[in-house]
């Protein structure tokens, strides 16, 4: 199957919107701290107008059938290089999964974020969802740090 791999437009609002919603429904049951819907992680529409971000879907059989983002952050102080690309919306309609569209948005990424001398990328993936993290790693990406969390109980209020 042949796809044609572009840059979103405003056009693409509602498509990409629906996709991001997907997403969050997928990544619920691997982050509880997630608000109840209806919830937003991006600004697509800021991110296609962004001089500094990038929005590339793939289109097959006249329709959207991937995306994901790209945009330039910067680093910590601490570390180099001083700016770096950072990916999300990464999405793939099921149907489409495992024919390679992906890798296809990811190229796109890649030589969106080499084009501007960002040359490392960096994304986030919830560890306990091994689909995402075995692409990532079949893309070249390996694992650089480990985000850890706890709760902390309430103090009682008649304690205080």
């Amino acid at each position: 199957m042949a796809y044609c791999i572009r840059e979103a437009t405003r056009d693409d609002l509602s498509t990409l919107r629906r996709f991001e919603q997907n997403i969050i429904a997928y990544e619920r049951p691997f982050d509880p701290t997630l608000r109840p819907d209806p919830i937003s992680y991006y600004d697509i529409g800021e991110l296609i107008d962004s001089d500094n971000a990038t929005v590339v879907v793939a289109e097959a059989d006249d329709q959207i059938v991937a995306s994901g983002y790209a945009r330039r952050k910067a680093s910590p102080d601490y570390v180099t290089p001083t700016y770096h690309a950072f990916l999300g919306m990464m999405f793939v309609v099921p149907e489409y999964r495992g024919k390679g569209v992906n890798g296809l948005v990811l190229d796109g990424l890649l030589d969106w974020a080499k084009r501007r001398n960002l040359l490392e990328v960096r994304l986030t993936v919830y560890e306990d969802n091994e689909s995402a993290r075995s692409a990532y790693a079949k893309a070249g990406f390996t694992p650089h740090i480990l985000e850890m969390r706890r709760t902390v109980e309430k103090p009682d209020s008649g304690n205080e």
